[in-house]
């Protein structure tokens, strides 16, 4: 079984700063995940096309179960608002996760998070971007129960805030809303933390230890893969951790290998 986290900026290339859902494709597919975490996902936005990025993924990967969770109805970094429930938005630019599988899914479960109080300078890439003050957009957990090969498993995928403090009080709120599903239990995601930390704020065991960011030469890991200590031994042993290089994005993905 492989996990897969991956921030995909919109769909976007640095290279020539397009999104095209035929290289998006292209890209998910070579990933071959039966689990895949998506961040930076848009659905109906003019700058990657009117797509619904998580539902090309899920269809590269011939994955029938998946999802988006919108974080906020809106553009980040221009105009954007929190939801006002899980079904707000449709018709309207969104903004937020997807998670993607290819093993049953026996129920969903979202969770929202607060943004940051204060705004913070940011890293944006490509022509035009540096060091920004942006404010804090809220952020979103979508976990699911799945049914695999190796019996039920949560999986949850996540992208937290940029803002030093925030992510990590973000986190502690994430794990204690898994603690309610089933174990064992998976998060994925980019956690805006690096290995350490991810680790020591959120007591879970790291099952793939590679920089992730920048994408061209990594230097820090951002995207994580994280087991709940507690039923950990009912997780299949890894065998293999992978960042490869994609045709899209800053990042790069985080494959884990189970089994």
């Amino acid at each position: 079984m492989r996990l897969a986290t991956f921030n995909v900026l919109h769909g976007r290339s640095l290279t020539d700063g397009l999104v095209d859902p035929d290289r998006l494709t292209a890209a998910v597919r070579a990933l071959d995940a039966d689990v895949l975490a998506l961040q930076e996902v848009d659905r109906d936005q003019s700058r990657s096309g009117n797509l619904d990025l998580t539902a090309i993924a899920a269809r590269a990967l011939d994955a029938p179960h998946h999802r988006f969770a919108a974080a906020v109805v809106g553009t980040p970094g221009e105009r954007f608002r929190p939801l006002r429930h899980d079904d707000d938005g449709h018709g309207e630019p969104c903004y937020g996760i997807g998670l993607i599988s290819r093993h049953p899914v026996r129920s969903w479960q979202v969770t929202r998070l607060k943004p940051a109080p204060v705004r913070s300078p940011v890293y944006v890439p490509g022509p035009g971007g540096g060091l920004v003050l942006l404010h804090d957009e809220p952020r979103v957990v979508l976990a699911a129960v799945l049914d695999t090969p190796h019996g039920p498993l949560t999986v949850a995928a996540t992208h937290l805030s940029f803002v030093p403090g925030w992510n990590a009080r973000q986190l502690r709120q994430t794990v204690r809303a898994l603690r309610a599903l089933p174990a064992p239990r998976v998060l994925l995601g980019d956690l805006n933390l690096p290995a350490g930390a991810a680790r020591l704020i959120s007591g879970w065991h790291p099952l793939g230890r590679r920089p992730t960011y920048p994408a061209g030469q990594p230097r820090v890991q951002l995207d994580h893969i994280l087991a709940d200590r507690y039923a950990l031994e009912q997780l299949p042993p890894v065998r293999a951790v992978t960042t490869p290089l994609s045709t899209i994005s800053d990042h790069r993905p985080l494959l884990v290998d189970l089994g």
